[in-house]
């Protein structure tokens, strides 16, 4: 007997399906299942409360961990319909109903080609051997607000925005506290320059400032903004497309170990699932959901990056976008995020920060303007102060033709041109001064 089907049938846990404890219903209820938090769905209600966590035993728990980590390898995330599944009956006896061919038929859709698949208790046991968990919606730390926004992407009718039924955690960070103030910064692997040092600086500051900065752990601008915010012994996370056990990219092994040291690696595949492309874009909607905002540091026309950036704009988050030189082909995605006014532009971190924290917090300084000495004179003064010679005394009556300001008013102006410092009197006439240092109260 596996170890699914062993915590099914232990005698507090009987195998006949449950019903939502969200629903009510004129039969005799079931004897209940270990109690498990149930995140939203188009289906259910509730729809103000991002979880129902309770109180369960280890038991109950270790049952719900088990039949979560068997249906995270039988069906291939995003898998709605699983999701919606799960929430609606509960972990355990969807695990049940799965294995025996008797879930929803689109349920059995997704799950069909794996459900003879069960490799829980060894995916456990592989995971903890690379330091790894697995999170599940009813431990304290799932981060169930941030990803209240895929539930309603969800109710809309977005495909792709199903509910992780868990997740698996190389690091000793905690997730729900890690999310309360993240950011994700994405772009271009094939990064320049610019975007290198950029994304460097930004996880650096963002970090800093007790941000959490998540991306994917590619290479370019992903791996520039971890290897910032671990400079600034900052919390970082990275989300995967395969195991949490695969050093992808491989010339990045050294860097997710020290993510996880530092924050976090997560994924929704099982321990020795390899990456693929369409897991990699599938994990973009984890990149955006557990951010308050995503700022894009260059990216081409079709990128991963934009596909992250469309992610997070559909869930409701802050889009954010670095501009670049106008010749640069990795800016071209940027540029049109810009011009269409899909994002904000930003040139540093606290610009971001602004963008993204509450309202009339971490506000940026309005960038003033140097000021010249000239700045407050009006008009007819400033005629009569470029009428003026550095190297020639100069009478009124010279200064009133050569500025053509009515001569009473230029002898009007002059010595309040003196007084601050941009004309002086001398035996012989008026020079002009430059330094502007005294009067400056005059002027206003």
């Amino acid at each position: 007997m596996s170890a699914i089907s062993s915590a099914l049938n232990r005698p507090d846990h009987p195998t006949t399906a449950d019903t939502s404890p969200t629903r009510s219903s004129a039969t005799t209820q079931p004897a209940p299942r270990p109690q498990e938090a149930n995140h939203h769905v188009p289906d259910i209600g509730d729809a103000d409360e991002p979880t129902n966590r309770t109180t369960t035993s280890a038991a109950d728990l270790d049952a719900v961990r088990l039949a979560r980590a068997y249906l995270l390898r039988v069906a291939e995330p995003p898998a709605p319909a699983l999701a919606a599944f799960v929430a609606t009956v509960g972990a355990v006896t969807a695990a049940e109903l799965v294995r025996a061919g008797t879930a929803p038929p689109a349920v059995l859709d997704v799950t069909v080609a794996r459900k003879e698949i069960d490799l829980a208790e060894e995916d456990l046991v592989a995971a903890a051997g690379v330091g790894a968990r697995l999170l599940i919606p009813e431990d304290d730390e799932w981060p169930a607000w941030p990803f209240v926004a895929l539930d309603l992407a969800s109710a809309r009718g977005v495909r792709w925005a199903g509910h992780p039924i868990a997740l698996w955690a190389r690091g000793t960070g905690h997730l729900g506290e890690f999310t309360e103030r993240a950011v994700a910064v994405v772009g271009a692997r094939a990064a320049t320059g610019y975007g290198d040092h950029l994304a460097t600086e930004f996880g650096y500051e963002l970090a800093g400032n007790g941000l959490t900065v998540v991306s994917g752990a590619a290479y370019g601008i992903d791996g520039a903004a971890h290897r910032g915010a671990i400079a600034a012994g900052g919390r970082t996370i990275a989300v995967l497309g395969c195991g949490v056990d695969q050093p992808y990219p491989l010339g990045h092994a050294t860097l997710l170990d020290t993510i996880a040291e530092h924050g976090l690696v997560l994924s929704e595949y099982p321990p020795a699932t390899p990456p693929a492309r369409h897991r990699f874009l599938v994990r973009n909607r984890l990149i955006a959901a557990s951010a308050a905002g995503t700022v894009v540091i260059e990216a081409g026309r079709r990128s991963g990056a934009r596909n992250t950036a469309a992610t997070a704009q559909a869930l409701g988050r802050v889009v954010l976008a670095v501009p670049g030189p106008v010749t640069s082909a990795m800016s071209v995605g940027c540029h049109e995020l810009l011009r269409s006014g899909d994002a904000y532009l930003v040139s540093n971190a606290a610009e971001v920060m602004e963008s993204i924290g509450p309202v009339g917090i971490d506000l940026v300084e309005p960038v003033r303007a140097e000021t010249r000495p000239t700045d407050r004179l009006d008009d007819q003064q400033l005629r009569v102060h470029e009428a003026l010679s550095r190297s020639e005394a100069l009478s009124p009556e010279q200064i009133s033709a050569g500025s053509g300001v009515p001569l009473e008013r230029v002898r009007a102006a002059l010595p309040l041109l003196e007084l601050v410092d941009l004309a002086e009197h001398t035996e012989s006439g008026w020079r002009q001064l430059t330094r502007g240092k005294r009067g400056e109260e005059t002027m206003r």
